[in-house]
């Protein structure tokens, strides 16, 4: 069978590339060949959640592997078929759990049987989606597609330390395509505000929670249902996550307390996310277009309306088309995506 060949460094030329290509891969059966990874970086080559996240699909899909450790920039990735059963992944440090979970999460699903899934590491990162947004966005929207599968934090985990626990069980699903152009009406906006222990005395849970609630009310004139929580971590660190559920989508952001930053200036950033990705009146928000990308390709059709068309997903498109017998378009105007 013919290597698939991808240079790292096309157009975005971040480790969505890797990601993607070795799910696809698994689920293709088609061995690939990926060099220049992460070229324009500044720490070039992969880190160690882009490591971790190449074995873990490794492990799902018996394949061979050459070059998968930190700092390579060339690996070569030959699959053999997907099976079912436990894995356990420590990323080793604060790295993204959710961008682990992401490359698992395309090619569980053509399992035999359910995967149960188990990764220490950092749950709110930046540059990467939180595990609160792929349980509520991510989740909401593949489940209209046909995908089964549910998502549990155990632990939360902040840089440096990390330490935190997720859980997944993803079951066997048959991919529909999916249209989704309207999202209709907001119906409910809600969060969660999040800090560790050592931060209670400075009330930086309620305060992200108070400063979030007054002026989403003002923006939706629908009352935020937000909650605020001290955790357990390795890690001094904290974080928002904020959602709008529409009658047809859901939309979210999120933002990570960081040393010398107000907790209302980090609720402010995720705040200035949301509501421009509202203002866009799209059913996919900006951060789950890219997301969207594989599932539409491996549903072979669907058309979505998204907030913004991005490098990552334009990458996204490059990966799939060179793995799938699939051709996308985007209408640049209305800003809608369609796979054929």
């Amino acid at each position: 069978m013919n290597v698939v060949e991808l240079d790292g460094s096309f157009l975005e030329g971040g480790g969505s590339i890797v990601r993607i290509a070795v799910a696809l891969s698994a689920v293709t059966g088609k061995p690939c060949r990926i060099t220049n990874i992460r070229a324009k970086r500044r720490n070039p080559g992969l880190q160690a959640q882009h490591a971790t996240a190449v074995s873990a699909v490794a492990k799902l899909c018996e394949a061979d592997v050459k070059g998968n450790e930190i700092g390579s920039t060339e690996i070569e990735f030959v699959p053999q078929g997907i099976k079912g059963g436990s894995l356990s992944l420590n990323v080793g440090t604060a790295g993204s759990t959710a961008l682990v979970l992401q490359a698992l999460m395309i090619p569980a699903i053509h399992s035999d049987k359910p995967v149960d899934i188990k990764i220490t590491g950092g749950t709110l990162n930046r540059w990467a989606p939180s595990i609160g947004y792929i349980q509520n966005v991510t989740l909401g929207i593949l489940k209209k597609m046909g995908y089964k599968g549910e998502i549990m934090l155990r632990r939360h985990g902040f840089y440096p330390a990390g330490g935190g626990e997720v859980e997944a069980k993803i079951s066997p699903s048959v991919l529909r395509p999916i249209e989704l152009v309207k999202r209709g009406k907001p119906m409910h906006v809600f969060g969660s505000c999040i800090a560790s222990r050592d931060l209670a005395a400075a009330k930086v849970a309620e305060r992200m929670k108070k400063y979030a609630r007054e002026r989403l009310f003002k923006n939706f004139h629908i009352m935020p249902e937000i909650k605020s929580d001290y955790v357990d971590a390795h890690s001094t660190g904290g974080g928002i996550d904020l959602f709008v559920l529409y009658e047809n989508s859901i939309i979210g952001a999120s933002a990570i307390a960081e040393r010398g930053v107000s907790a209302e200036k980090v609720a402010q950033e995720a705040i200035t996310d949301l509501i421009e990705n509202h203002g866009a009146d799209a059913p996919v928000d900006e951060h789950m277009t890219d997301q969207i990308i594989p599932y539409m390709a491996l549903a072979r059709g669907g058309r979505v309306k998204a907030a913004k068309i991005t490098d990552h997903a334009r990458t996204n498109i490059w990966v799939c088309e060179k793995f799938l017998d699939v051709k996308f378009d985007i209408d640049e105007k209305d800003k809608i995506i369609s796979c054929k």
